[in-house]
């Protein structure tokens, strides 16, 4: 959901910005959870622990993250030379950046990797969800007792897997921030539920609003062209269709 109350969906264009969406939307699941303290709750907030963790243990992070950082913050510095730039919020920016930057590199290198592997608790979980029901009381005894221990114990155990995690969510989160913030979505229309769009060099996010709530987009993007086709449920057993009259939607094509 977009900030204007519209429905919100985004196509990535590349690797690194496929894995930032992916961590914003698990980090986003984790905080959820985090403030449920019920036995379910707990549950699935380590099953968001776990998904970040892997995925930041099959992905190098840390320097994706970094690169992106600096990349940004020389691209900013450029517009320094500007006389149309607000130089205050600009420097509010870099510094923001290059904070974040301090930050990641105190972070020890697969940090994850190591907590899924020496963490015995978060190994044996870790091992036994990917298996329908795996996590039972049976299956993990251990962690059935870590459940049933006081709330401020398992709060803060945690926190404590967390706190690593925090530097790449405030990273993560600007970082899209401004690339949402990049540019104004714009009044399309999709004549029979279609719409092909030939994309900007350097685009790296697409993002669809949508006021209709009866339609959404499949979206299929490449370097040089996007397709967009709006679905809609068929019948009360929701097989989908096109949607064959013209759709009013905004598009905004987002690139640093």
């Amino acid at each position: 959901m977009a900030d204007d109350g519209a429905f919100c969906f985004e196509q990535p264009l590349n690797e690194r910005i496929r894995t930032f969406l992916r961590l914003e939307h698990l980090l986003a699941r984790l905080r959820y959870h985090e403030a449920d303290e019920s036995v379910w709750g707990r549950r699935a907030a380590m099953g968001a622990l776990l998904d970040i963790l892997n995925v930041m243990s099959r992905h190098d992070i840390r320097t994706e993250v970094s690169k992106e950082l600096g990349q940004r913050y020389a691209g900013l510095e450029r517009l320094a030379e500007r006389d149309d730039v607000d130089d205050a919020a600009l420097r509010h920016v870099l510094d923001e950046l290059d904070t974040l930057g301090r930050e990641l590199q105190r972070v020890p290198p697969q940090f994850a990797s190591y907590l899924l592997r020496d963490n015995e608790l978060l190994n044996s979980l870790n091992n036994r969800l990917p298996i329908p029901g795996g996590s039972c009381g049976f299956d993990l005894p251990a962690y059935q007792h870590w459940l049933a221990q006081d709330a401020a114990g398992i709060r803060a155990d945690i926190e404590r897997w967390c706190e690593r995690i925090l530097p790449f969510e405030n990273a993560v989160r600007t970082l899209l921030r401004l690339l949402r913030d990049s540019a104004r979505p714009r009044p399309v229309t999709a004549e029979n539920g279609v719409f092909v769009h030939n994309t900007e060099t350097g685009t790296q996010l697409i993002r669809v609003l949508l006021d209709d709530a009866d339609v959404y987009p499949e979206i299929s993007a490449g370097r040089h062209r996007a397709t967009l086709r709006f679905m809609q449920y068929e019948n009360t057993d929701l097989r989908v269709c096109q949607a064959q009259t013209s759709v009013e939607f905004r598009m905004a094509c987002c690139r640093y």
